[in-house]
């Protein structure tokens, strides 16, 4: 899988969660010293939920995403994509990294349409479609700009079109938004939840960030120091539209959140 290029799933068993993770490990082999990274790890994304997962810094975040995805192969456990166990990489999944990986050869429009472009979808569809995507993200009548004319914030609304056109069923993401200014973080947070949730997609977000945890996930799982496992898992409840980052944050509970969480990571302790 690269975060260019998703397919959409399909014949999936019925009334299966998109994924369930049971009893996941994995360790890596450091010049003959196994160093193990994640330790019997198990959760479970459900259908057009997000959940976010935070935990202290090198604790295996990213190894687990790139477990779950078919990257990296799990030492025990079982993944199971839409009931089936993993084999390869997974249709039907988008992951979207920190770096938007845009092509500097290639414009706004061309970078979205390029895993289009490799699945074969006409070119007229493919631009028509990547056109629509580029306008709900705020990116009219910047098709024709290569990347380097781009600011940082438009680059990471290229590289979530360029995700998001190829309908993808899962979004794994990781920590897309950590290199951006607040503003720009709030405005691409509430893009995201608005056209996730609307299209019931189901989303496993990694952040370092709580706030963003707790103001965009449904749920938010803790995880502790190597070898990473659950810790605490939080179901997020802020009585308010989820789609609103804002409000959100300014909502009764939200800083409770934050602060139990906070407590959890045992940072610096």
């Amino acid at each position: 899988m690269h975060p260019l290029a998703t397919a959409t799933g399909a014949g999936a068993p019925s009334g299966a969660p998109p994924l369930v993770v049971e009893h996941v490990s994995k360790s890596y082999d450091a010049d003959g010293h196994i160093v193990p990274v994640i330790g019997d790890l198990s959760l479970t994304l459900s259908e057009g939920e997000i959940v976010a997962i935070v935990g202290p810094s090198g604790c295996g975040k990213t190894t687990l995403l790139n477990t779950l995805c078919g990257l990296l192969a799990a030492d025990t456990g079982r993944i199971r994509w839409h009931g089936r166990d993993i084999a390869g990489q997974p249709a039907g999944v988008g992951y979207m990294l920190q770096k938007d990986l845009l092509l500097p050869w290639r414009t706004a429009l061309k970078n979205v349409m390029l895993g289009l472009e490799i699945r074969g979808v006409p070119l007229s569809d493919a631009e028509e479609r990547s056109h629509v995507m580029l306008d709900q993200l705020g990116l009219h009548g910047f098709a024709d700009h290569y990347p380097t004319t781009l600011s940082g914030g438009m680059r990471q609304r290229v590289a979530l079109a360029r995700t998001l056109v190829n309908e993808p069923d899962v979004l794994l993401l990781d920590e897309p938004f950590a290199a951006l200014d607040f503003q720009t973080k709030l405005l691409i947070e509430s893009d995201t939840a608005r056209l996730v949730r609307e299209s019931r997609r189901s989303v496993l977000l990694i952040t370092h960030d709580i706030e963003e945890a707790v103001s965009l996930a449904d749920r938010v799982i803790v995880l502790t120091k190597r070898p990473t496992r659950i810790k605490a898992v939080y179901e997020i409840d802020l009585g308010t539209a989820r789609t609103d980052m804002i409000a959100a944050r300014e909502s009764t509970g939200f800083s409770d959140y934050v602060r139990r969480i906070w407590a959890d990571l045992d940072v610096g302790r």
